[in-house]
């Protein structure tokens, strides 16, 4: 029996909730883990690692990993991600701190701890890497002739142009001393096994984390013809020594790979089947559109918008009520704006919420969540935002217009101002976007 399942007709917001909270349970590293364990090794575990889920999946192997076998290592994650530790849990991995969208000094400096603790290890070690959404900006480690300023002036351009996250992994890798598998062969001759909590349409572990420990398919060319596509500069040295492809990554073919493992113990997909599930227990139809989109958040928004009015006017494609369920990992570019306009704030999850309350137009009976994974969307304090019937309604009352909103990209002050963000604090997991429609 489902007790205390909050009942769509009477609480469409609450039960929206619902649906979002048992998308992240199924994503928490300690129930997806044990399987996934290698055996202890004859030498030393290190464990090492980044991602806005990295504490929990430090605690979870701290948890699973017997008592008696050697543990040491570092783990990091974003700012405010580290979850409680459990009473009586020892603490044999540590665990900092650093930002993240912008990597900063506290990144660049674990970074280095990292790579120096991979050094030295023997082929009787095994070096457990803990990878999450996040560890791109987390684990920042410039490749010669760039500094940290460089690189966040890059993050942020990179962040700022709509580019899509294997877009923008790939110029990572190719600017970095530590990811595109660069971590992996400081481990060597070690075993490395990879555990990963995917936030990446498609699961490719090279993408998740700009993929330090696995190898990289892409290549300088790439990374350098993304760059002048989006016109992001870079020091001249470095220009060149991307044209002479003196910043390549190590491919599958290297060595260095030979005996490692990767296994994906989180997926956006499972967490949306997690969802559906809910759904379907409470008595509701649930359709999963797909766990990968991509695109403009805004753009994205609509074409849920245009489905779910179709389910709402005509039965078309699905019959209602019903719920209308799909992840992956948008983007925002954010637009111009003259001296008089300040930017406004928010997130992917919430730029969608703009995009779909303006193309529903107020359609009765269809009620939306849109939120990120990891309780954060974007940099502000909220997971997302919910759009009702009545959403235009009460924001003309509050004196505001949506498309004022999305010229500023303010879907958080929009949102808001009408009472309507989600804020549940850090997940201590990351599958990225979560997007369910409800129609009834």
């Amino acid at each position: 029996m489902v007790l205390n399942v909050p009942d769509p007709a009477r609480a469409p917001r609450a039960f929206l909730e619902h649906l979002f909270r048992a998308a992240v349970r199924s994503a928490l590293p300690l129930p997806n883990m044990a399987a996934k364990l290698p055996p202890v090794p004859r030498g030393r575990t290190l464990v090492i690692g980044a991602g806005k889920a990295g504490g929990s999946m430090a605690q979870a192997v701290e948890a699973l990993w017997p008592a008696h076998a050697p543990l040491q290592g570092l783990v990091v994650t974003r700012y405010g991600h580290i979850p409680s530790r459990p009473e009586g849990l020892p603490r044999r991995i540590e665990v900092v701190e650093a930002a993240h969208p912008v990597p900063d000094a506290a990144g660049l400096a674990a970074a280095q701890r990292v790579l120096s603790l991979a050094q030295g290890l023997t082929k009787d070690d095994l070096a457990l890497c803990l990878m999450s959404g996040g560890a791109s900006a987390l684990l920042t480690l410039p490749a010669a002739g760039l500094s940290l300023a460089d690189m966040q002036r890059i993050n942020q351009a990179l962040l700022d142009s709509g580019a899509h996250i294997g877009e923008m992994n790939c110029v990572r890798k190719h600017l970095s001393r530590i990811k595109g598998g660069r971590l992996a062969a400081a481990c060597a001759p070690a075993r490395v096994v990879t555990l990963a909590i995917s936030d990446v349409p498609g699961d490719d572990p090279s993408v998740i984390g700009s993929g330090p420990t696995v190898p990289d398919a892409t290549r300088c060319a790439e990374a350098l013809a993304i760059l002048k596509h989006y016109r992001i500069a870079l020091p001249q040295a470095v220009t060149e020594a991307l044209e002479r492809g003196e910043l390549e990554t190590p491919k599958p073919a290297d060595a260095a790979f030979e005996g490692h493992e990767v296994h994906l113990i989180a997926t956006p997909q499972q967490s949306l089947g997690a969802a559906a599930q809910a759904a379907r227990d409470a008595g509701l139809a649930a359709h999963i559109l797909a766990d990968d989109m991509e695109g403009e958040s805004r753009e994205v928004g609509r074409v849920h918008a245009a489905m779910a009015r179709a389910v709402a006017r005509h039965g078309q494609p699905f019959a209602r009520p019903c719920v209308i369920l799909s992840g992956g990992e948008t983007t925002v570019t954010l637009r111009p704006r003259d001296a008089a306009q300040v930017r406004g704030r928010g997130g992917r999850a919430g730029e969608f919420c703009l995009g779909l309350a303006q193309a529903l137009q107020g359609q009765a009976g269809v009620f939306a969540l849109a939120a990120d994974t990891d309780g954060i969307d974007g940099v502000e304090d909220n997971a997302g935002a919910f759009v009702t019937p009545d959403t235009l309604v009460r924001a003309a009352q509050a004196g505001l217009r949506i498309e004022d909103s999305l010229a500023r990209n303010d879907a958080y002050g929009y949102f808001e101002a009408l009472g309507d963000l989600l804020v549940c604090g850090p997940t201590h997991t990351n599958v990225n976007d979560f997007r369910a429609v409800l129609i009834l």
